[in-house]
C-alpha cells in the first residue's frame, strides 16, 4: 500500500514539475519542525523581495492562522489543511496551485506541515527542498532525522540571533549536516534581526533566475 501511494505521488509530482518547468516557476518546499520559524521567514521574504512575484502554499493540520499572516503581507496564499495527515503531497499542491494560478516566472513557496519525518518521503514537484534547522534545537537533529537532511538542497540554520543565550554548538551542528549531506548549501540567518537574510534572498533569487532561464531561453 505504501509503495503504491508513493509511486502515485511520484508520478503526480513529476507531472507537476514538468508543468512548473514549462512556465519557469521556481517552487521551494520549506520543511521544518513546529516552531522552526518557517512562517516568519516567509513574511520577511515576501516583504523584502517585492520585485519577485511570490505565491504561497501553507500546509497545516488545522487552522488558517499562518495563511492569514501571509495574506497580511499582500501575497496570494492558499491554506491546505491535512487533518490527521503529517505532510503535504503532490495532489494537494497541484490543487492549491490550480487555485493560486501563479504567473509564469513566479516563485512558489510551499510551507510544509511542521514535521521532519513524513515530508522526506513525498516529492511535491518542487525545484528544491530547504530544511529549516533552528539553533533552539539540538545539534544532533541531522543525525536523528537523516532522510530529510539528505534530501535537502539547502539547510537554513535559523534564529541565530539567539546563539549568545543558548548552549548550542554551531560548528558541531554544521558538521552533522555535512556528515549526512555534504552537498547541501548551509545558510545561517535570523529573520527577526536580519542577520544573514541577504544570503537567503540571493539563494532564492538564484532559483528564480535559473527557473526562468531554463524555460524562457
Amino acid at each position: 500500500m505504501t509503495t503504491d501511494l508513493l509511486a502515485k505521488n511520484d508520478r503526480l509530482a513529476g507531472e507537476l514539475r514538468a508543468r512548473l518547468h514549462l512556465d519557469g516557476i521556481a517552487a521551494c518546499n520549506l520543511i521544518g519542525a513546529p516552531g522552526a520559524g518557517k512562517t516568519t521567514l516567509l513574511e520577511h521574504t515576501i516583504r523584502r523581495l517585492s520585485d519577485v512575484p511570490i505565491t504561497v502554499v501553507e500546509g497545516d493540520q488545522a487552522t488558517d492562522h499562518d495563511a492569514r499572516r501571509i495574506a497580511a503581507t499582500g501575497a496570494r496564499v492558499v491554506q491546505v489543511n491535512t487533518g490527521t495527515g503529517c505532510h503535504l503531497d503532490a495532489a494537494m499542491v497541484t490543487r492549491a496551485l490550480s487555485a493560486l494560478k501563479p504567473e509564469p516566472g513566479a516563485v512558489v513557496l510551499i510551507e510544509n506541515v511542521g514535521n521532519l519525518v513524513c515530508p522526506a518521503l513525498f516529492d511535491l514537484g518542487e525545484r528544491a527542498k530547504a530544511v529549516i534547522f533552528p539553533v533552539t534545537d539540538g545539534e544532533d537533529k541531522p543525525l536523528k532525522y537523516p532522510h530529510i537532511f539528505r534530501a535537502a538542497g539547502l539547510v537554513i540554520l535559523s534564529k541565530i540571533d539567539l546563539l549568545p543565550n543558548l548552549d548550542f554548538a554551531l560548528a558541531e551542528a554544521i558538521d552533522n549536516v555535512a556528515k549526512i549531506n555534504p552537498d547541501a548549501a548551509i545558510l545561517q540567518l535570523s529573520a527577526r534581526s536580519g542577520q544573514g537574510m541577504t544570503d537567503w534572498y540571493d539563494w532564492l533569487r538564484s532559483q528564480f533566475a535559473a527557473a526562468r532561464q531554463s524555460a524562457f531561453a
